[in-house]
């Protein structure tokens, strides 16, 4: 014998919650409580953020365009050169670029 099905429920259908322009909605009110506006000596760098910046950019640049001229040395560390282009020189230029990037984040 099959079981019996469940029951089926009442929907009545409609709005579940008050429309929005309802006498039953009551608007919280205003917080008494002030909150000052932060100063502005929080907010301003030094002078020397903004020059260390440009400068770590403006030496990842050259150190990179020197690189491809091929007017760079040789590291001592690295094995004898095969080219005039060196990774090393090419990753240093790099993480200036990104300790610029990182110095520009702090600037305000």
């Amino acid at each position: 014998m099959p079981a019996k099905p469940p029951p089926k429920r009442n929907v009545k259908g409609g709005r579940v919650t008050p429309k929005r322009g309802s006498a039953s909605v009551s608007h919280p009110q205003a917080s008494t409580r002030y909150t000052p506006p932060i100063p502005k000596s929080f907010k301003v760098s030094p002078p020397w953020v903004p020059v260390l910046m440009f400068s770590f950019l403006g030496l990842g640049l050259v150190l990179i365009f020197l690189n491809y001229l091929g007017l760079l040395p040789a590291l001592w560390w690295t094995n004898p050169p095969d080219s005039d282009t060196s990774n090393w020189w090419l990753l240093i230029g790099l993480g200036c670029i990104l300790s610029g990037i990182t110095t520009a984040t702090q600037y305000r």
